[in-house]
């Protein structure tokens, strides 16, 4: 079938333009053969599936098998070629061939795996059944936005899957790290704890011996050393519970200035005279709210560390500062926005080195030879700083010095009247009447009983807070109730001293603890009349806690 050539352009009034000269057929069989695009013009036919059910190529340029893959296309019917896509086919060229209205699709031709985007629109009338077809192949494009969607669906997937492994790798890390954290704290808890129990099984044992052979021997000095290893011992846990932050603490508002006077002088003479002492205080300082024992205890820790080290003598500065911290400057340490008080102790040592100084918090690390510390004081000082609602902040340069700063919130109030030391002797009260002891360990209950006897107290045992509350019940009279935190069978501590108070609500109570349990915790929960012990301590201890609750 031969293309139609074009006609003679005309004007309006019908005459030939002669400035447009026509354009010969050749030219347009010439673009037929050589554009990109497939072309074809197909006619509907009648057929065993009925009235125009099938077509027949009457055309079709060189295109059209690059483009479909199926060559030598002219004469050949639609139901002979793809029969299986037949169709779907004659429903897309039949609909244009009915309504004479052209269609742009795209659809595989499953036969050769081609996907294929169309365009089609009808030659002539309807009783002409042409329909002419130009179509392209877009396999490579369908593939890759298919390759996309995958992507697509896929991404989230593939996501969650890498944020699976990177979560199990930090999990793994983490892991790895604490266990070289407790290999680190059980070997120095090991070493430490098997050195005091060798000195009090030994003192112990030679005590028995003694007695054995000679019972008027002297004994005192294995007493001495027996007592000593326990104190040790006592202070070695008191200073893991402070770096767990599970040390009994009894905040109270303070100036920490008005610390400072007889502290100082505590400092001269533990590090000795080889060491200046300066302390530049910050005038109007705000109180905070801080057990000032522990916080002694933290400060002379580092005072210790500052002498330690400066072998060849030196000076230790001790300051306090007035900061509000906001924005960065609290985020980058930790702590909300707010003011502090800040207590810095700095000395011009030897310096930490760069890689030990994210290490010197952990505990039983120390940069300090063998046998010249244990690696606990500034775990504990960190752990201090933690429990107080504050943080504790370190800068070193070797060569140079150290400066540690321990931050402590504001307390918006004033200052708490100072109280006894542990080191004062108060007046003794008179101690006398009954109380009750309430410890599931029976030598500890044995050890309290003897001790309040020995103070003047009549006393009553109970190994739970069932049997507390029995006894309690049954005792027309009650002074003094002594009870660990820590009970068996159902109620704590906390809970048999607040059952008592119900009756009796002027009723003196001191709880002993092995460490501070989440009941007492927080000493804004001990009321007035109330104290804590921790164990283990002296009857010299018991005494003046005792001594104290009477008095007030």
């Amino acid at each position: 079938m031969d293309l139609p050539s074009r006609s003679e352009p005309h004007d309006a009034s019908g005459v030939a333009d002669d400035a447009l000269p026509a354009i010969p057929p050749e030219l347009y069989r010439t673009l037929f053969e050589s554009m990109d695009q497939g072309y074809c013009v197909i006619r509907f036919l009648d057929g065993p599936h009925g009235p125009l059910s099938d077509y027949i190529h009457i055309l079709a340029n060189a295109a059209y098998e690059r483009n479909t893959g199926i060559p030598d296309v002219v004469g050949q019917r639609l139901r002979e070629m793809v029969p299986d896509e037949a169709d779907a086919w004659v429903a897309f060229y039949g609909r244009v061939l009915h309504t004479g209205e052209p269609i742009r699709f795209r659809n595989e031709l499953v036969a050769t795996g081609r996907h294929l985007e169309v365009s089609s629109f009808r030659i002539g009338p309807f009783e002409d059944r042409l329909v002419a077809v130009l179509f392209k192949d877009v396999t490579d494009q369908v593939r890759a936005e298919e390759a996309l969607r995958n992507l697509a669906e896929t991404l989230e997937a593939r996501v969650v899957e890498a944020l699976a492994e990177r979560e199990a790798a930090e999990a793994a890390l983490r892991q790895a790290q604490k266990m070289e954290a407790v290999g680190q704290l059980t070997g120095g808890l090991a070493h430490d704890f098997n050195n005091l129990l060798a000195g009090i099984q030994g003192a112990f044992e030679l005590i028995e011996r003694r007695r054995a052979t000679d019972p008027a021997a002297d004994i005192s000095r294995y007493l001495a050393a027996g007592l000593g290893a326990t104190r040790r011992a006592a202070a070695l846990t008191h200073r893991l519970l402070a770096f767990s932050r599970r040390q009994t603490l009894s905040p109270r508002a303070i100036d920490v200035n008005a610390l400072l006077p007889e502290f100082i002088d505590l400092v001269a003479r533990t590090v000795g005279p080889a060491y200046r002492v300066e302390v530049a205080p910050q005038e109007g300082l705000w109180p905070t709210s801080v057990d000032p024992n522990q916080l002694e205890n933290a400060l002379l820790n580092l005072c210790i560390n500052a002498r330690d080290a400066m072998p060849q003598g030196g000076r230790i500065t001790i300051t306090t500062d007035n900061l509000t911290l906001e924005g960065s400057a609290a985020s980058d340490r930790g702590l909300p926005p707010g003011d502090y008080v800040a207590v810095m102790v700095g000395d011009t040592g030897v310096g930490i080195p760069a890689e030990d100084l994210e290490r010197v918090f952990d505990p039983f690390f120390t940069t300090k030879p063998i046998g010249r510390g244990t690696g606990l004081g500034l775990s504990m000082v960190y752990g201090f700083a933690r429990q107080s609602r504050g943080l504790v902040r370190i800068r070193s340069e070797p060569g140079v010095g150290t400066r540690v700063r321990i931050y402590l919130p504001r307390y918006r109030g004033d200052p708490a009247p100072p109280v006894p030391s542990s080191g004062e002797r108060l007046p003794a009260p008179s101690l006398a009447g009954t109380a009750l002891v309430v410890d599931d360990e029976p030598s500890v209950r044995l050890l309290l009983v003897d001790a309040l006897a020995a103070l003047g107290y009549a006393c009553l045992e109970a190994e739970d807070g069932a049997q507390a509350l029995a006894a309690m019940d049954a005792a027309p009279a009650l002074d003094l109730l002594v009870t660990d935190v820590g009970l068996p069978n159902g109620l704590n501590g906390r809970q048999v001293a607040d059952a008592a108070r119900r009756t009796r609500p002027l009723l003196k109570i001191l709880f002993v603890t092995g460490y501070a349990e989440s009941s007492v915790v927080d000493g804004s929960a001990i009321d007035a009349g109330m104290d804590i012990l921790t164990k283990p301590f002296t009857v010299e201890e018991l005494a003046r806690r005792i001594a104290t609750l009477v008095a007030a």
